[in-house]
């Protein structure tokens, strides 16, 4: 943000930055339309070197965003000090307040104020000296000058009517003059006012420092109520005459027609806007004196300074302190031949009773000089090409939108929004046509996304149609895969049951034939049994056999038959031994070979329950699987009429 100079008036952090101000003043760059800081928030800031301190963003901000400064602390604290001050009080001090009026001075006398002069008789002197340079220069179609809103504006942006601005001093600037140099009050002087301006009109190099304080009603007032300040009534000193009306519009025009008669034409033209208006409007017949005005009466508020920028806008809403300064006119006016306020006397008669009043008094003492200040606040005219590159970067490419004229920047024509950009008083983002056509940019670039995105979304949405569509015709595969399996499953069921059975019938018989080896060895052993007893029968019948033989041989011939008998009885029990050995020794092979039997059929007996075991865990397990089989089965039939459905809204 750039550094401006501090003026009078200045914005306070309730701006919003609505160009209202902007709007409503007459100053090109006085309000200065910042760009949004880091928090969005705009703002309107104020040139001090450009701001005539008009009041006229006052009356146009509705946010309370402007504030203004004075000397009233500054005042307060000198009283306290000790300094020597005496006051000059604005003849709408007491219309506006009539009944604290002299309540107040006399505890400002009470704080140490030496003296009070009403400005009334300043502007008595004002309206002679204006008189008086007329009738002695011929000095025609001017400009007045009590407003220092009016003089601040001609002195910065209309030099050219700076010979135009009559040369006679305000009737503040007339009573500080005749306080010191006919009074000779060497005191300070305060003036208590109803205006912003005039503290650049006191601070003025022109006017010499006759003055040290702007002490506006509204500041003053706060503070009086505020540390409770009351005395002892009190007036001011100096009797004055109309001039007390200065404060109403038109109020020197009516002195100058008390005193000159109403044949003259005094152009009366007030209002913070409309009257800069008129100057610039009529700036070429001003400079070359083509009016018929005697002078133009200007000043900046349209209710004269008895409502004026620094007054309480509470009691400038009414017509109350109108009511108040009217009665103050009647009062002036006597039926005293020998004043120049006589209701009885001619426009003549009082201005010969005014000219003998201020007699003593040289003109040259209350005349002053101006200073062209335009070189403070220039304003750059931006040459064709600059005009635009201005125009274009706002997006205005047609004579057409370069003559919206909407004033919602601020500013009455476009033209004068890009000048004030090309000065940096504004910028683009302040133009409403301009942020506008970013709106309809950004739509219509959002509206190409969204159809660039809702085509895609039509691709995808088709890929993902075809997709389900395919995976549908999987599931289609998927279903009837599920459907095989299901009925073979059922067939391995129904296997597996039976194979169960047939397992269990060939357990049984392992069992029995268990049982049959078990009796073959029992026979078998019965068998090995009496083959011992033939072996030992045939031992002791070869033994008989013998002794018979042996006997038989002693018998001699007697006992050869005999012998025959026991050798056949011996080869018997030879060949029952033998028998019986060969029986053994079968039965021994007998007896491994039903042993193996045995073992294997025990083998085999396990290898069965093994297998009947896991054909049962086979046969439970087709059964989970036969059940499992069916959930999927409604789940693919499920999934699959989702499927379908989707693909039907698709």
């Amino acid at each position: 943000m750039a550094v401006r100079n501090e003026g009078l008036v200045y914005t306070n952090d309730k701006c919003v930055g609505c160009n209202k101000c902007i709007n409503a003043c007459s100053c090109m760059g006085a309000c200065i339309s910042e760009q949004p800081d880091e928090n969005g928030l705009a703002r309107i800031d104020v040139d001090g070197d450009r701001c005539i301190s008009c009041g006229v963003c006052f009356d146009a901000c509705e946010h309370g965003a402007r504030e203004f400064r004075d000397d009233t602390e500054r005042f307060f604290e000198d009283l306290k000090k000790g300094q020597p001050i005496s006051v000059l009080i604005a003849p709408a001090f007491k219309a506006n307040y009539p009944n604290e009026y002299e309540r107040v001075l006399g505890g400002l006398k009470k704080l140490g104020v030496r003296r009070f002069i009403s400005v009334s008789f300043g502007a008595d002197i004002t309206t002679w000296g204006y008189i008086n340079y007329i009738q002695k220069y011929n000095y025609l179609g001017g400009i007045s000058q009590p407003c220092p809103a009016v003089v601040g504006y001609i002195e910065r942006y209309m030099p050219e009517l700076l010979p135009k601005l009559f040369p006679v001093q305000s009737p503040m600037m007339c009573a500080a003059i005749y306080a010191k140099k006919e009074m000779g009050i060497t005191d300070r002087l305060a003036f208590i006012s109803p205006c912003i301006a005039k503290k650049m009109e006191i601070d003025d190099p022109n006017n010499k420092g006759y003055i040290s304080y702007n002490v506006t009603f509204d500041h003053l007032m706060k503070y009086v109520r505020e540390h409770r300040i009351s005395g002892d009534p009190c007036t001011d000193e100096i009797e004055y005459g109309l001039g007390s009306i200065y404060p109403t519009p038109g109020g020197l025009k009516e002195n100058v027609y008390w005193l000159l008669g109403e044949s003259v034409f005094i152009r009366q033209m007030e209002g913070e806007k409309r009257m800069y208006h008129f100057l610039q409007k009529n700036k070429d017949r001003i400079m070359h004196n083509k009016t018929p005005y005697l002078f133009i009466d200007a000043l900046n508020c349209e209710n004269g300074c008895i409502c004026g920028t620094a007054t309480d806008p509470a009691i400038s809403e009414t017509d109350d302190a109108m009511y108040a300064l009217l009665k103050i006119r009647e009062s002036v006016k006597k039926d005293d031949k020998k004043t120049a306020w006589g209701k009885r006397l001619s426009p003549e008669q009082r201005l010969k009773a005014l000219n003998k009043q201020f007699e003593k008094l040289n003109l040259n003492d209350y005349l002053r000089k101006y200073t062209d200040r335009s070189g403070t606040c220039p304003i750059k005219e931006p040459s064709r090409a600059e005009l635009e590159k201005i125009f274009d970067s706002m997006g205005k490419h047609t004579e057409e939108s370069r003559r919206i004229n909407c004033s919602c920047c601020g500013y009455d024509t476009c033209h004068d929004m890009a000048v004030a950009i090309y000065n940096g008083f504004n910028h683009k983002d302040n133009c409403v046509h301009y942020l506008k056509g970013l709106v309809e940019e950004e739509r219509n670039l959002a509206q190409e996304t969204v159809m660039q995105e809702r085509q895609e979304l039509d691709e995808r949405q088709k890929a993902l149609l075809d997709t389900v569509q395919t995976i549908n015709g999987q599931f289609d595969h998927l279903k009837e895969s599920m459907q095989a399996m299901v009925k073979g499953n059922s067939v391995n069921a129904e296997e597996s049951t039976g194979i169960s059975h047939d397992v269990e019938d060939i357990e049984g018989f392992c069992k029995h034939m268990d049982s049959y080896m078990d009796d073959i060895i029992k026979a078998l052993e019965e068998l090995e049994k009496n083959n011992t007893e033939v072996v030992s029968i045939a031992s002791q019948t070869n033994l008989l056999a013998l002794n018979a033989s042996i006997e038989a041989a002693r018998a001699g011939e007697a006992g050869r038959s005999f012998a025959v008998v026991a050798s056949e009885i011996n080869e018997l029990a030879s060949n029952s031994r033998s028998t019986a050995e060969g029986s053994a020794e079968s039965n021994n092979q007998i007896r491994e070979l039903i042993e193996k039997i045995v073992s294997d059929t025990k083998s085999l007996l396990d290898i069965v329950t093994g297998v009947n075991d896991r054909t049962a865990s086979l046969a439970a397990s087709t059964e989970e699987i036969a059940a499992s089989a069916t959930v999927i089965m409604d789940t693919v039939d499920m999934v699959s009429d989702e499927l379908s459905e989707l693909a039907n809204r698709g």
